[in-house]
């Protein structure tokens, strides 16, 4: 910008600042925040919609209907055909950036807190109500993965749903994936749609798959990739190790035996339960049979660094979401946990960046 336009602006905003001054309430003047406040209100109101009048240019059209939008410069008024040709949906009554801001917020706070920041922050006023029915409306599209994916991890978080009066509230699983321990995906009474999305991806052969003991999990691991394509299916080594504790008894037979199943060594480890009679031996036993081909060599796999051994990446994960979804008193129509889950992954995945 040259230095005659430059001292054009100066001029404008100096008389604008004098009239803008002689309109404000003074009695909220007398503090910088107190001038803040003041000073946001009026350039949301009064110079930032007519500043924003530049999209005029971008649509070449002033035919139609006349809506109001609320956006982060204030209240637009805006045609019919200027709407249709900067990308805005039919009955779309907040901006594109002020939804983006929404839905970050929703996909942190209840909606109840999101109206309340959104005010704070911008100087907009959007409900709580508007807020929900926004999340409600979207729909999110995963990320694919930049890079071919070779590690795959999967779990079950939970959530509390809504009951019917006076039945009260019940907690229902839902399942998370963890590509690469990067990118997130929640899954509430859709597993198909997990396994498409995981399927969607650049998968290496074979591909590493990560979980703990639960059957729900390797259900799902034994769907991933083609005909023909190998897996190799690892049991989280943090829950072989709080199972085999939970046998109790010696501790010098526990550290034993986690020394063998560190190495591998599941028939050795096996050998030094075989005289306990106790009910948590035999389960341990039992766990151990089941899993056998899931139990790798840690040692060696750490070492040389050739994957994960835990499930950490999911497990970390669901917590990440559950940050949103247990907030203190939340419950859930099951209609609406998948919106919610796809909004905190959406945040998560970083698709709502501004």
């Amino acid at each position: 910008m040259n230095q005659e336009k430059q001292e054009r602006i100066k001029a404008c905003l100096q008389e604008l600042s004098t009239l803008l001054y002689e309109e404000a309430d003074k009695s909220k003047l007398t503090d910088l925040e107190g001038i803040g406040k003041t000073v946001r209100s009026q350039v949301l109101e009064l110079v930032s919609p007519e500043i924003a009048l530049f999209y005029r240019t971008k649509t070449g059209t002033k035919v139609g209907k006349t809506r109001k939008i609320k956006s982060l410069v204030g209240e637009l008024k805006l045609k019919a055909k200027q709407l249709i040709r900067l990308g805005l949906k039919p009955r779309t009554r907040l901006s594109p950036l002020l939804q983006k801001c929404c839905l970050r917020l929703s996909a942190n706070e209840s909606y109840q807190k999101a109206e309340i920041e959104i005010e704070a922050l911008t100087g907009v006023k959007v409900g709580h109500s508007t807020q929900q029915q926004l999340v409600l409306s979207q729909d999110f599209q995963l990320p694919l993965a930049k890079q071919s994916v070779s590690e795959v991890s999967v779990d079950g978080g939970k959530v509390r749903l809504r009951g019917k009066p006076k039945a009260g509230c019940h907690w229902r699983d839902y399942k998370t994936v963890r590509l690469q321990g990067i990118y997130y995906g929640a899954f509430f009474d859709d597993n198909q749609s997990l396994i498409d999305y995981v399927n969607s991806q650049q998968l290496l052969d074979p591909l590493v798959c990560l979980g703990d003991g639960h059957d729900g999990v390797w259900n799902l691991v034994r769907e991933f990739g083609q005909d023909q394509f190998s897996r190799c299916e690892i049991l989280d080594w943090y829950h072989l190790k709080e199972n085999l504790y939970k046998v109790g008894g010696s501790l010098k037979r526990l550290k034993a035996a986690e020394t063998l199943l560190w190495q591998g060594q599941v028939e050795a480890a096996k050998t030094l339960f075989n005289h306990c009679r106790g009910k948590q031996a035999k389960n341990f036993i039992a766990y151990l049979e089941k899993h056998l081909p899931r139990i790798v060599n840690y040692s060696y796999y750490q070492a040389e660094q050739l994957c994960s051994i835990g499930s950490g990446a999911v497990e970390s994960a669901i917590k990440q979401i559950g940050l949103r979804i247990k907030i203190s008193g939340a419950q859930w129509n099951v209609e609406s946990v998948n919106h919610i889950l796809s909004v905190r992954c959406a945040y998560l995945n970083g698709l709502l960046a501004v």
